[in-house]
């Protein structure tokens, strides 16, 4: 990869007519200006999420990608209409975003149900019993459903499951069954009906980009979210009135 470049300016490589680039916020420069190259005398079209920039190299800006890519003139469209995930959900993951990506405006929704969003919180050693009875719930419902924990915590997770007797499988390349568990670093480009994270703050500290997965995590629910958690949820989760849930 880092000889690339010189040489394809010796050796020519076609020009594409046109390239579409999804998940664009995570690639790093180097990979851009390979697209790039595959498009110099053609165009592009990119799309991207900046809240949701999970590498180390995710960008930061739309502008600093398109000088990569080599198409600084290219017109930015931004897109502030959500259709997919209800407003009480796309709402509070939005508290992130001052965090997460500043200046980037909060998407609004079409959609809304004041019953999309529950924050719960219980006390120690009561995390199991609460994530089965979720599950419960989750599974007495139409449609999939998904537990979505920080990598390291989904084994204990498993094991609570099993304990109290709740079908369900760990994600493995695909969902197979109506719950899924779901480690956070893979729950990017997933959608369920309902879906259940467990401990904001644990999914928050595991990396340097915590806050990004979090917000990932929150936003991959089309119907119901429920947020589990026995630690304090992240500042950037609580509200200044220090209310958890937005009312309406």
């Amino acid at each position: 990869m880092l000889n690339a470049q010189p040489r394809d300016l010796i050796e020519r490589t076609p020009s594409l007519a046109h390239v579409v680039v999804d998940e664009a916020q995570d690639l790093s420069p180097m990979e851009c200006r390979a697209i790039g190259r595959r498009c110099a005398t053609g165009s592009a079209t990119v799309l991207g999420d900046l809240a949701q920039g999970t590498t180390p190299w995710a960008t930061t800006s739309w502008d600093e990608l398109l000088g990569h890519l080599g198409k600084r003139e290219a017109d930015l469209r931004v897109l502030e209409t959500g259709y997919r995930v209800p407003r009480q959900i796309l709402d509070f993951a939005s508290r992130l975003l001052e965090h997460i990506a500043p200046g980037l405006g909060a998407a609004r929704s079409v959609r809304q149900d004041p019953g999309a969003l529950e924050v719960r919180g219980v006390g120690p050693a009561e995390l199991g019993p609460a994530l089965a009875a979720a599950c419960q719930e989750a599974l007495d419902r139409p449609g999939s459903a998904a537990v979505i924990a920080a990598d390291d915590h989904l084994p204990a997770l498993a094991a609570a499951l099993t304990q109290a007797g709740v079908p369900h499988v760990t994600l493995d390349g695909e969902a197979t069954a109506q719950l899924t568990l779901v480690p956070v670093t893979l729950a990017k480009g997933l959608e369920f009906d309902q879906v259940i994270v467990v401990e904001p703050s644990r999914i928050a500290a595991a990396e340097r980009r915590g806050l990004h997965r979090l917000y990932v995590a929150l936003t991959r629910a089309v119907s119901r979210l429920i947020v589990l958690h026995e630690q304090p949820l992240p500042d950037a989760l609580t509200a200044p009135d220090g209310l958890h849930v937005l009312q309406d």
